[in-house]
């Protein structure tokens, strides 16, 4: 059974940082591109990033660019978000998703799915 966690979430200052981890249970990530989405109560999910699975394409939406890192250990399984500078408006339920090979195209903000999801974690960004 694919499965994907993700850990990592919980509550930070403003400026602070966190990383998420999102492991994969009953495949091996290799051929897999890897997104991360977010959704913040009462609004839509968005998408936040992508990598692909040969980890040589990253994209992000321009909301996290220059502060969100993307990046894989398939060694681990894992793919991580390093998010830095964290801003309030960052509060989200974050998600990561699956989907063979390449991301869906070049602009998270596109993004409206990918096959196989985790059940999120909860990131505040609060003082």
């Amino acid at each position: 059974q694919l499965q994907l966690v993700e850990s990592g979430g919980g509550l930070v200052q403003p400026g602070g940082s966190l990383r998420l981890s999102c492991a994969a249970s009953g495949f091996t990530l290799d051929y897999y591109a890897i997104g991360w989405f977010r959704q913040a109560p009462g609004k839509e999910r968005e998408g936040v990033s992508c990598i692909s699975a040969s980890g040589g394409r990253t994209n992000y939406a321009d909301s996290v660019k220059g502060r969100f890192t993307i990046s894989r250990d398939n060694a681990k399984n894992t793919v991580y978000l390093q998010m830095n500078s964290l801003k309030p408006e960052d509060t989200a339920v974050y998600y990561c998703a699956a989907q063979p090979y390449y991301c869906p195209g070049y602009v998270p903000e596109n993004y409206h799915g990918m096959d196989y999801w985790g059940k999120g974690t909860l990131v505040t960004v609060s003082s």
